[in-house]
């Protein structure tokens, strides 16, 4: 079982940043997927363990960067330009095994408990 704690969601003005933070138990691939009011749970950004892939959703591509520090088993999520769109719990997820940077959903048995991000206009 790898365990997963996310931190650092909250309020913000649209345009600005945040940071979400992901520490495991140990050192898989990691993936960030956001649930917005009444939608699925959608993929955003995965990495590589080793962090020389990553992936992101076309929403996000120039704006959000996932990034790891395997010293620390933290995966990070900078996310610049925010919208108002972007308002979601986001979960961090990881799978073990030989796919890296994988944007499917069902390749992650464990998930976050997630953090709520909100995106005022």
């Amino acid at each position: 079982q790898v365990q997963l704690v996310e931190s650092g969601g909250g309020l913000v003005q649209a345009g600005g940043s945040l940071r979400l933070s992901c520490t495991a138990s140990e050192r898989t691939v990691m993936g960030w997927f956001r649930q917005a009011p009444g939608k699925e749970r959608a993929f955003v950004a995965a990495i590589s363990s080793g962090g020389t892939i990553t992936n992101y959703a076309d929403s996000v591509k120039g704006r959000f960067t996932i990034s790891r520090d395997n010293a620390k088993n933290t995966v990070y999520l900078q996310m610049n330009s925010l919208k108002s769109e972007d308002t979601a719990v986001y979960y961090c997820a990881a799978k073990r095994g030989t796919i890296p940077a994988s944007g499917r959903r069902d390749d992650y048995p464990y998930w976050g408990q997630g953090t709520r991000v909100t995106v005022s206009l």
